[in-house]
């Protein structure tokens, strides 16, 4: 008991939240390399902070099952080791999601004070034509096209990412129900036949103390002669 398999729910939400955020990892290395004061920055840094607090929603719903679970390890075939290796992975993911959240939000503070220091310092001077002018709002709404198209995209990755945690959430309440019906008819089972076989032993005890000693002695012969019929007909016919 103690070592959770491979198809255990658990693992199946982890590895769909560990994509995510290799997902949210590569975007934060493009988002390094990308100038700031650009379009394509600013598109990055909401695609991050948006995915930052999704994962977190996800882990946090991950761990409550985990607090579920250690109110009592051994109904859900778990131990305190693998219940320390499930906290384990969560406090690393928020570590990983924390880190990036910390230096995108830092990131964004710093663009932000970049932009207006650049303001301040185009109202001051013009250097470029009005043709130039044109020419780079045309490049950049044709870029801000483009951003929008790979956010759709990726924001439709993570919806299906979610329904997909939520139908396994769905599927282990499911099971969970399964097993709870389960155990309360065996034990209303059990306590029938409990019930049935002391029916039958007073029974039983009633005639013999009606037989007395020879009628007992005689319910031991017919049984034994019963029993030896029946070996007969099953093992040597």
């Amino acid at each position: 008991m103690g070592s959770a398999s491979p198809q255990d729910p658990f693992y199946i939400v982890r590895e769909e939240i560990q994509g995510s955020i290799s997902k949210l990892q590569t975007s934060f290395r493009r988002w390094e390399q990308v100038a700031s004061n650009t379009g394509e920055n600013v598109h990055l840094t909401k695609e991050l902070l948006t995915s930052c607090e999704s994962i977190e929603w996800q882990v946090d719903e991950l761990e409550k099952t985990i607090t579920v679970a250690s109110r009592d390890p051994a109904y859900y075939g778990l131990d305190e080791v693998e219940l320390s290796r499930r906290r384990n992975w969560i406090g690393s993911a928020r570590n990983q999601v924390g880190t990036v959240r910390t230096s995108v939000e830092k990131g964004k503070s710093n663009s932000a004070m970049a932009r207006h220091q650049d303001l301040a310092g185009t109202s001051r001077t013009n250097h470029y034509s009005s043709q130039d002018n044109d020419d780079y709002i045309d490049s950049e709404s044709d870029r801000q096209m483009l951003l929008m198209r790979q956010q759709d995209d990726e924001l439709d990755e993570l919806s299906e990412s979610v329904i997909r945690i939520g139908s396994v959430g769905l599927t282990i309440h499911e099971e969970l129900s399964g097993q709870e019906r389960i155990i309360n008819d065996l034990s209303l089972e059990m306590e029938t036949t409990s019930n049935r076989l002391d029916f039958v032993q007073k029974k039983v005890g009633a005639v013999m103390k009606k037989a007395g000693i020879k009628g007992q002695i005689m319910l031991i012969l017919f049984l034994v002669v019963l029993f030896i019929v029946l070996f007969v007909l099953v093992f040597l016919t």
